[in-house]
């Protein structure tokens, strides 16, 4: 494979078999943003039989709460959120189709499962890069939840973003992987 492999993000999950942990991607196309209290609204919806107001079928989702444009910019600064804080709520939603996932930090086994299960990603992006990522976004628009403010879901276009395979649909997982490299050294 070469160094980045280059992927649409609406084709991620048709081609989750092609990526294996550590592997490097530069996504492009649409992710929707979704934290915390997004992902609690999701839950809530789906509790009471109601739609998301995302098309989860395939979606990749950014776990992201980006700042405010600056003048000239469709964004502020967006780099990831610790994504163990969605882990309660993602086997659902890989359950009911989402392709990927895009965060920082490790994943539960329960997630882990779900992705294999699903066979879906998850993709890590590079912590404390935010101002660097909002680079890679070329669009930025609020489609839910706007009383959230940097919370809100919002639709992103996203261009050549650089990240790695973090779980792969194989059950690979690069932290776990990572420590046991380290050990053995």
């Amino acid at each position: 494979m070469p160094e980045f492999a280059r992927v649409d993000a609406q084709e991620l999950k048709a081609r989750s078999g092609e990526f294996h942990c550590g592997d490097k991607i530069l996504l492009t196309g649409y992710v929707y943003t979704a934290r915390d209290a997004a992902h609690k609204r999701f839950a809530a919806l789906l509790d009471e039989g109601k739609e998301l107001p995302i098309p989860i079928e395939n979606a990749v989702i950014y776990y992201a709460g980006p700042t405010p444009a600056p003048e000239g910019r469709p964004i502020g600064s967006c780099g990831p959120t610790t994504a163990g804080r969605m882990d309660r709520f993602a086997p659902r939603l890989l359950d009911l189709g989402l392709g990927g996932m895009i965060g920082k930090g490790e994943r539960s086994k329960e997630v882990v499962d779900a992705v294999v299960r699903n066979k879906a990603i998850y993709l890590c992006a590079i912590g404390g890069a935010g101002a660097l990522a909002c680079n890679c976004i070329k669009s930025c628009e609020v489609v839910a939840f706007e009383d959230l403010g940097c919370e809100s879901v919002k639709k992103l276009y996203v261009e050549d973003f650089p990240l790695v395979v973090a779980d792969d649909c194989q059950g690979n997982d690069i932290f776990k992987n990572g420590r046991q490299q380290y050990c053995t050294l």
